[in-house]
C-alpha cells in the first residue's frame, strides 16, 4: 500500500506572505484540479477531560479570522467545543499530495450570520436540521423519518424556515496553519505559520 510522492515541493520562496492568502492559493488548485468536495475537512475536537474525538464536515467559510461551519450546537462536536474550545482541521487533499492543518481556538459565529447561511441552504437541509436532534440515540431510522416529516408539516406554510435556535456556526481562529506538500523518499515539506505575541512567523518542520 506504499505509494511514493513525487511533488515539485514547496518552499519558503514560493509560500504567500500569510497563511489565508496560501489557503485560497491551495484551496482554488484544489477546487481546479476537480477533486471531490475540497471543501471537507476533518474537525478534531475533545470533551473536558481531553478524550479527543472527529468527524469530517464541510467548509463553509473562510477569511483572515478562521474557518467557519455549522452544526447543531448539542452534537457531540458542539458540546465539545463549548467545554473545551479549542479544535484542530486537517483538509485531506490526496491526489495533490498536499495536507492543511490547522489548529486554534473556537468560537460561535454571530446569528446574523448563522441566518444568513441557513436561509441559503436547500430546504430539505432546512428542515433536516429542525428535524434531527444530532449525536442522539434514535430507536430506528423511522424515527428519524418522522420527524422529518413533523418537521415539514410544521413549516408547510412558511416561505423562509429559520435556523434553530440551538444551530449555528463555529468558527476555527487558527494560531497555526501548517501546509504539507509530499515529496520523495518521506522527506515532505511543511511549512508552518504560528502566531506569536508580536505577529505570524513562518516555520519549516521536519517530515
Amino acid at each position: 500500500m506504499r505509494h511514493e510522492y513525487a511533488g515539485s515541493g514547496l518552499t519558503e520562496a514560493e509560500l504567500a506572505g500569510d497563511w489565508h492568502t496560501q489557503f485560497d492559493r491551495w484551496f482554488g488548485e484544489a477546487v481546479a484540479a476537480g477533486l471531490p468536495e475540497p471543501n471537507a475537512m476533518v474537525v478534531g475536537t475533545a470533551d473536558a477531560a481531553g478524550r479527543p474525538s472527529a468527524r469530517t464536515v464541510l467548509l463553509k467559510g473562510y477569511d483572515p479570522d478562521g474557518f467557519v461551519f455549522f452544526t447543531n450546537y448539542h452534537s457531540r462536536k458542539g458540546t465539545e467545543a463549548a467545554v473545551n474550545p479549542y479544535a484542530s482541521l486537517v483538509f485531506p487533499w490526496f491526489p495533490m499530495h498536499r495536507q492543511v492543518i490547522v489548529t486554534g481556538a473556537v468560537q460561535r459565529v454571530d446569528r446574523a450570520e448563522t441566518e444568513a447561511y441557513f436561509a441559503s441552504r436547500p430546504r430539505g437541509s432546512q428542515l433536516g436540521a429542525w428535524a434531527s436532534t444530532q449525536s442522539t440515540v434514535l430507536p430506528d431510522r423511522a424515527a428519524l423519518d418522522d420527524s422529518y416529516r413533523a418537521a415539514a408539516q410544521r413549516f408547510a406554510e412558511v416561505g423562509q424556515i429559520p435556523a434553530p435556535p440551538g444551530w449555528g456556526g463555529l468558527r476555527v481562529c487558527p494560531d497555526a496553519v501548517e501546509f504539507w506538500q509530499g515529496r520523495t523518499s518521506r522527506l515532505h515539506d511543511r511549512l508552518r505559520f504560528r502566531r506569536t505575541e508580536t505577529g505570524w512567523i513562518v516555520q519549516r518542520l521536519a517530515p
